[in-house]
């Protein structure tokens, strides 16, 4: 069946109430997408849905939905067929990371960040991927970190989470090559945003080490890499130096150097 031209496009974006969510948002309303926006609070998607619609003309609905949930991927995709939407961009930005040793750690917070890291935005990419793939035309923009490059001490299961997504957004790639689906992965370095605050990071040596980017300029240059199926786009110069190297680097060096970039301050 072909795909329907006489509508906009519409992207569905996870973790769309703060930070690099909501400036990706921004970057496909600004080029004329319609948008979904989901997140567990309500309040702040409204708020964010109403100020984008004004502000770009396009249709945005804001749908509270908590991915972290088991099935919480296919509860939002029920809720977007019953609203008689398709989605033709699926941006996997929702997740969440926590910062200690793991032996110190809750383990449902552990085991939550693999459920909404990895389990929801794989549950989702699921859900979207043949229609995609059968229409030729839409992707998936999925947001890792530049801790998906290397192990990562005392945030273990954060960095295994996102080297998860930076792997599964690569072999994706691959898979859609020459369908006209775009994929791509966007790893951030350093971002200011809510983020840190919530992961505890903000209190760890890496804070002073590296330099924050805007989470503006973060999101404006995943929707670039986006539009020219880029596989990886990693933001900064030299977070992008570091990724390349760390292949190259001793690994024991490498997770002493993390290591001590976690260590409190």
């Amino acid at each position: 069946m072909a795909a329907d031209t006489s509508r906009r496009p519409i992207a569905l974006i996870t973790g769309a109430s703060a930070g690099i969510g909501v400036d990706l948002a921004e970057c496909f309303a600004r080029d004329g997408y319609d948008l979904i926006i989901a997140a567990r609070t309500e309040p702040a998607l409204r708020e964010v849905g109403e100020r984008l619609a004004q502000q770009h003309g396009v249709q945005v609905t804001p749908i509270a939905v908590d991915l972290g949930q088991i099935g919480g991927g296919t509860q939002l995709a029920q809720a977007i067929q019953r609203k008689g939407l398709q989605v033709d961009v699926l941006v996997n930005n929702a997740g969440y990371g926590h910062a200690g040793a793991f032996s110190e750690s809750e383990r449902d917070v552990e085991l939550g960040m693999v459920d909404l890291n990895d389990r929801a935005l794989v549950e989702l990419t699921h859900i979207y991927w043949p229609g995609m793939l059968k229409s030729g035309r839409g992707g998936v923009l999925n947001v890792a970190s530049t801790a998906a490059f290397q192990p990562g001490p005392l945030m273990a299961t954060y960095y295994a989470s996102k080297a998860f997504v930076l792997s599964f957004s690569e072999a994706l790639w691959e898979e859609a090559r020459g369908s006209g689906v775009r994929v791509s992965c966007l790893c951030p370095g350093p971002t200011l945003s809510k983020f840190r605050e919530r992961a505890g990071t903000d209190k760890k040596r890496l804070s002073r080490a590296a330099k924050s980017m805007s989470s503006a300029s973060v999101a404006e240059l995943g929707y670039r890499a986006w539009k020219a199926n880029k596989r990886v786009e990693v933001t900064g110069l030299r977070n992008r130096v570091m990724a390349a190297a760390i292949p190259f680097l001793p690994r024991k060096a490498v997770l002493n150097v993390v290591r001590t970039l976690q260590s409190p301050l």
